[in-house]
């Protein structure tokens, strides 16, 4: 969102961003309450310690810097004037900051940031899955996408 240049449209596709946002902050929770209540199959038997630890980091990982992502775009919408508050047009999500031009670029600094990270374990996740898949050949991957435990 960073390299739009200055433009009469800049807002518009800063909102919808916002709004894409929004909405992935809304099923992530969602995802995190739903796996609290139904819990993932075990990993395969075979799996190794460091490998079963690193699959649990990874995940929390995720979530949170989904989460964390999500809620500096948010501060940020709410410190910066005019804010990205207007939720596709439907109605005004409510902002837990205040304007504050210092403190809109702190947030947007950290959003760019933590969305890099984000992209660098999205990219590990995939890396693991097609090792598991291809080179390992366990049922790891065939888990995600089916109640099957390997």
């Amino acid at each position: 969102m960073n390299h739009i240049p200055a433009r009469a449209d800049k807002f518009f596709y800063r909102s919808i961003h916002a709004d894409i946002g929004y909405v992935i902050l809304l099923l992530t929770v969602l995802r995190i309450v739903w796996r609290a209540i139904n819990p993932t199959p075990a990993l395969p038997a075979e799996t190794s310690r460091w490998q079963k630890v690193a699959a649990h980091v990874s995940h929390g990982a995720l979530y949170l810097v989904v989460i964390l992502v999500a809620m500096l775009g948010w501060a940020h919408s709410g410190a910066r004037t005019p804010n990205y508050s207007d939720f596709f047009g439907l109605f005004n999500v409510p902002q837990f900051t205040s304007p504050d031009k210092a403190a809109a670029g702190a947030y947007e600094d950290r959003h760019i940031f933590f969305a890099y990270v984000l992209l660098a374990l999205i990219a590990v996740h995939v890396i693991a899955a097609l090792w598991h898949h291809f080179i390992r050949r366990d049922r790891v991957v065939a888990r995600m996408v089916t109640d099957e435990a390997a």
